[in-house]
């Protein structure tokens, strides 16, 4: 039997675009990796993210760094701002007169030390005398009274030291009360962090509200249809139509005004928007051939429900409950603010805001500290909502 000779004219390399085709462009993925990596390519999502777990740390770690308590009251050190303007003694002494002309003795780099007890209080004069470290300082505090023809440039106080007048030697940062004092002398940033840790309680009570009844409730309706649907969504009708503020006040007629009438009014009807959503994907899912299948092999339907239907929903669910948080936390700013919230002395964002009413013209900071809060906290969570809208859509998969 003779060799056959292969031609080998009849072969050639195999071109390289040819060969690199065969290459995987990118590795597989689960839908959920899928959907962290797109994720993670939302600048705006992530910052959301990065300041929610920020403020979560801070919640629950920062009352147990700062120094200062929520409650402690320091009269004297009252309303006393985050930036404060010193004035020089000497190259070791420096004092701060605050905004009720009252001294206070304060370190080149902001650290509050202790009230300066004036040696003289003409109350008729309205001028004060101190003596700082052998130094007198005289305030005269008379031009804030003075009609505008005899005060022309609009001077409130002149400040003296040994005869020559003074002025601010620097503006510093507030070293002993980060975010300044309110009305009664107590820590602004201890109050802002024990509001956030109530505002994570409502967070997390929506969101548990939202997950164990809402959709358990909307995906029964939705799976079984019929009566049982027609009967539970006009259910739902009734609760919605009553508004959120008059079960609020119904209720703290009934067990008192307080965080537990809100959590009770929240957890009774925040959960019907998520019932709506999730009814109608479970009506848009069940038809699908997963669900036949697993209908055949003699599933029962609370199986088909948990096992299937709400998992392949979780998408617009997770989007829906990220959106829903937010205004469950400014609801209970809102109500906190109009006198529905907690009572005193616990401190909400609401209430940080409703006290600083009050001198909003004198001391601003101290509505803008708790409103800044309520802001960014809402923008971190419409930003991660937003972001998990476009992660999980598998239309947008690429």
């Amino acid at each position: 039997m003779s060799e056959q000779v292969i031609n080998k004219e009849l072969w050639e390399a195999i071109p390289k675009e040819n060969k690199d085709s065969e290459i995987i462009s990118r590795p597989s993925m689960t839908y959920w990796q899928d959907a962290w990596r797109r994720l993670k390519q939302n600048k705006l999502s992530m910052i959301g993210l990065l300041f929610i777990a920020f403020m979560v740390l801070t919640a629950v770690v920062g009352p147990y760094v700062i120094s200062h308590d929520y409650s402690t009251q320091e009269l004297t050190l009252a309303n006393i701002p985050p930036s404060i303007e010193i004035y020089k003694v000497d190259e070791n002494s420096y004092f701060y007169m605050h905004s009720e002309y009252k001294l206070f003795g304060v370190t080149k780099d902001g650290v509050l030390l202790e009230k300066i007890k004036e040696t003289n209080n003409d109350m008729t004069n309205r001028t004060r005398l101190y003596n700082i470290d052998g130094n007198e300082v005289l305030l005269d505090y008379s031009y804030a009274v003075k009609k505008a023809e005899d005060n022309p440039e609009g001077i409130k106080f002149k400040l003296m030291l040994n005869g020559e007048e003074i002025k601010p030697f620097d503006k510093v940062h507030n070293k002993t009360y980060v975010f300044g004092t309110d009305a009664l002398g107590r820590d602004m940033l201890a109050r802002v962090i024990y509001g956030a840790r109530i505002s994570l309680l409502i967070a997390l009570i929506a969101t548990l509200v939202n997950f164990f009844i809402g959709v358990l409730y909307g995906g029964i309706s939705g799976y079984f249809g019929g009566r049982v649907d027609n009967l539970m969504m006009r259910i739902v009708d009734i609760i919605n139509v009553i508004p959120l503020l008059l079960y609020v006040i119904l209720l703290s007629v009934i067990i008192g005004s307080g965080l537990k009438s809100i959590i009770i009014a929240l957890g009774s009807v925040y959960w019907v928007g998520m019932a709506r959503i999730v009814r109608g994907q479970v009506l848009s899912l069940k038809e699908q051939e997963y669900v036949l299948s697993a209908r055949t092999l003699g599933a029962s339907s609370m199986r088909i429900m948990i096992r299937h239907l709400i998992p392949n929903a979780m998408g617009p669910i997770i989007v829906s409950m990220t959106m829903l948080i937010p205004s469950a936390i400014f609801t209970e700013a809102f109500l906190s603010f109009i006198g529905l919230g907690v009572s005193a002395p616990l401190a909400s964002w609401g209430t940080l805001a409703n006290d600083a009413l009050g001198g909003l013209r004198s001391y601003p900071y101290q509505l803008f500290v708790p409103s800044i809060a309520i802001s960014l906290t809402m923008l971190a969570f419409n930003f991660l909502g937003d972001g998990l809208r476009d992660a999980l859509d598998p239309r947008l998969r690429k």
